[in-house]
């Protein structure tokens, strides 16, 4: 999940902001255009590489459009942390073939 509050721009076309499963965090850099359904609070997959200093540097972020599918172990962890929305039920998370 990207955190709210931690999206900032350093120039035309370069971010940061943190990514957190809400036990570990980890700051993301990016130089590229961001997906139109990139937002601060929801899932986000970011490819790319660590870097020495325990930051992320992407190649590829890519935007998640629905929270409601998400792989079960992934809702169980948001739900035993309290983070998960309520009235929101996790639907089977199917790997494309």
């Amino acid at each position: 999940m990207v955190e709210k509050g931690t999206l900032k721009h350093i120039g035309p076309t370069t971010v940061s902001f943190n990514v957190t499963d809400y036990a570990r965090t980890v700051t993301v850099s990016y130089t590229g255009i961001l997906p139109d359904l990139f937002r601060e609070g929801q899932g986000v997959v970011a490819e790319g590489m660590m870097t020495p200093d325990g930051a992320f540097t992407a190649d590829t972020v890519l935007a998640k459009h629905d929270e409601k599918y998400m792989p079960p172990e992934v809702a169980a962890a948001l739900k035993k942390s309290g983070r998960w929305q309520e009235g929101e039920e996790a639907q089977p998370y199917v790997k494309a073939p």
